[in-house]
């Protein structure tokens, strides 16, 4: 077994490789860059390497630099994580020159299964269904038209070097295809170096069910059974679960063995996860294989109860997998969320910033470390703490929420506890989505393919509501508990105190917040004991029974009210377990006479860089025209036109990198 390895990424998976090397008693290196320089994987490790400046290419993904810190350390192993390197052949193959072992694939594997069309090509020897498709060299755009139009629409475009979900697209007849097509190779070129792209049939409702597979270097290879992980945006996983609803022992067992043919195939070592597309009536097709540990391996770790990161290091050092395929086993069911810095409601758009306030499930049981072995109800496996910041040069997870329960049924509803005490301030996060989806009839009845979310926007994305009386009545009573002037009552001279104490009438004041663009009123009558809270009709006398920092108990009335509130700023927000409410809070001195005109300004929703220019100055478009694109976070952004109008002046030039909230350009309606 090794003594010290190097771990080349950050971010939850870094800290999940070094919590397992620490119990292991193998020490480990963190490499980092400089916007990770307080990040929490280095933290966790014993030594830490500067590699370079923030961008990934700078510094993450660069092979020179890592093999570098490597040998300074005198690390004997690397362990890739997922991501930047992890399924880069090169990469396994100089640190195979360079004498450290690669916690992963022989480079040969990873190269055979790097170009997803050379894999298809392969897997089709091997005797592993296809999907129908064009998988062939020739990139030539008015070729790759002839070969969709071929294939029959609708199609699915997606980077031969890809994954993540990025350099994807669905095109739904001939006449769009060349337009997603330079879109999807941008995207490619971007994310992988690499522009060539596959096309394949895409299927009417198909589910996406993965196998893991393991394979050690004494030609000792298993399955550890299957996930569902259907449930997408963007062609990327929102929530996966094992073992995959409504799976047959029969169907199992033909995936199960389709997936180790195909690790065989290619001479494969270690963990690796072979992707199937799956008909509604049982039929399934090769996708890809992704060469290293998934993002979603925690779910397989929680029902077979064994730590594939462990095996990962074991199978590296030479030593034959722990268990065979007949000793393996099923336990319960369990589910992962990826809590993400995003909006889902403005097309899930990444978000940045500062994690002000983190407070996580207080159920969580197992942490990282733990062994897999004894399955708990919650599991967090994350890379940020609160006061770190979510930054744009990285992917924008916060964490992953894993949970287990005897079934599925259980699973669900520890999995919507767990998220009702996810509390996040300072960005915007998709926890009150995951909730909604987890609660949703399709997905709480196991109706499951990749195109849930999308049929089920009524559901998923409701109309907002306005805050209640009891979330307005927490916030205002936060609020006059916050204020520096305030003091306990009866202390002092009675002219000195600020609690609100009059000598012939009661003090009423108003707070003036806003809650989804709606004004909202409260007012707060002190009383002898605590205040008359009035919003609207409603009324109700508020006495505070506990208080303990962001964390309020009151009484409405006789009704016990209990929430969390976050003061950030102007912003208010109230957590009741069942909702967070954001409530802007407007003081009406502090902004007497502010006034904006926003009209006739296109910004940028976040930084990034100007990648196409789809319009000219003084062109005439219509309302949801597209202008022009930006990348940022590896992900491509269309800024569309609000209404009809001339474009008046263009302020940037493809290439160019802008911040967020910089005027993109002069739009007249």
């Amino acid at each position: 077994m090794f003594t010290k390895i190097l771990i080349a990424n950050r971010g939850e998976i870094a800290c999940r490789v070094a919590a397992t090397a620490r119990r292991m008693g193998v020490k480990t290196v963190a490499v980092y860059s400089e916007a990770d320089v307080d990040a929490r994987h280095v933290a966790l490790c014993d030594e830490s390497v500067p590699v370079g400046p923030s961008a990934a290419r700078e510094s993450y993904l660069r092979a020179d630099k890592i093999i570098a810190a490597a040998l300074a350390t005198g690390a004997q192993a690397v362990h890739p994580g997922y991501g930047f390197l992890s399924e880069n052949a090169g990469f396994a193959q100089a640190c195979a020159d360079a004498g450290i072992s690669f916690i992963g694939p022989p480079a040969s594997a990873i190269d055979a299964m790097g170009s997803k069309s050379a894999a298809k090509t392969l897997m089709e020897k091997a005797g592993v269904p296809l999907v129908p498709g064009y998988h062939g060299e020739e990139q030539d755009p008015d070729f790759l038209q002839a070969e969709a139009d071929r294939i029959g629409y609708p199609v699915l475009l997606k980077a031969s070097a890809g994954g993540g979900g990025k350099g994807m697209r669905i095109v739904e007849s001939s006449e769009d295809l060349k337009a997603a097509l330079a879109s999807c190779k941008r995207e490619a070129t971007s994310s992988f170096g690499d522009d060539k792209v596959l096309i394949e049939k895409y299927l009417t409702r198909p589910r996406h069910i993965e196998i893991q597979v393991f394979a050690d270097s004494q030609g000792n290879c298993v399955y550890l059974f299957e996930r569902d992980c259907s449930v997408q945006r963007r062609h990327q996983k929102v929530l996966e679960e094992a073992p995959a609803p409504g799976m047959t022992e029969e169907r199992r067992r033909a995936m199960g063995e389709a997936a180790v043919a195909a690790a065989r195939a290619v001479g494969y070592v270690g963990a690796g996860t072979v992707e199937f597309i799956a008909n509604q009536d049982g039929s399934f097709y090769f996708m890809e294989m992704n060469t290293r540990l998934q993002v979603e391996h925690p779910v397989t770790e929680m029902i077979t109860g064994q730590d594939l990161v462990e095996w990962q290091l074991r199978v590296a050092s030479g030593e034959a997998l722990p268990l065979r395929q007949d000793q393996l086993r099923i336990n319960g069911h369990a589910l992962e969320a990826r809590i993400y810095a995003e909006n889902p409601d403005n097309n899930f758009l990444p978000s940045i910033g500062r994690l002000r306030h983190l407070r996580m499930p207080e159920a969580v049981s197992f942490s990282l470390g733990d062994n897999p072995a004894h399955p708990a109800a919650v599991r967090i496996d994350s890379g940020v703490r609160a006061g770190d910041a979510i930054s744009p040069f990285y992917d924008p997870m916060i964490a992953k929420l894993i949970v287990w329960g005897c079934d599925r049924e259980e699973a669900l509803a520890q999995m919507a506890s767990a998220l009702s005490h996810y509390q996040v301030v300072g960005l915007m996060s998709n926890i009150a989505f995951l909730k909604r989806l987890v609660e949703s009839p399709p997905f709480a009845g196991a109706d499951l393919d990749t195109g849930l979310i999308e049929r089920n926007q009524d559901v998923l994305f409701p109309a907002p509501q306005p805050a209640g009386f009891d979330v307005l009545a927490l916030a205002a009573v936060a609020l006059v508990l916050s204020e520096p002037r305030y003091v306990a009552s009866g202390a002092g001279d009675p002219w000195a105190r600020a609690d609100g104490w009059r000598m012939n009438m009661p003090l009423r004041r108003r707070f003036h917040f806003i809650d989804h663009a709606s004004p909202l009123d409260v007012a707060v009558s002190y009383r002898s004991q605590g205040w008359l809270i009035e919003q609207g009709a409603a009324a109700a006398q508020a006495s505070v029974v506990r208080h303990d920092g962001s964390d309020y108990a009151i009484r409405l009335d006789g009704r016990l009210v209990r929430g969390t509130v976050v003061i950030d700023g102007e912003d208010v927000h109230v957590f009741t377990g069942e909702r967070h409410a954001l409530l802007r809070y407007i003081d009406p001195l502090l902004h007497a006479g502010e006034a904006e005109d926003e009209g006739g300004r296109l910004t940028a929703p976040m930084p990034g860089k100007i990648v196409a220019i789809l319009v000219s100055k003084d062109e005439a478009v219509l309302k949801g025209a597209p202008l022009l694109i930006m990348e940022a976070m590896k992900m491509e952004h269309t800024i569309a036109a609000p209404r009809d109008g001339v474009v008046q002046e263009l302020l940037y030039a493809t290439g160019d990198q802008v911040e967020e909230g910089v005027q993109l350009l002069s739009f007249q309606a």
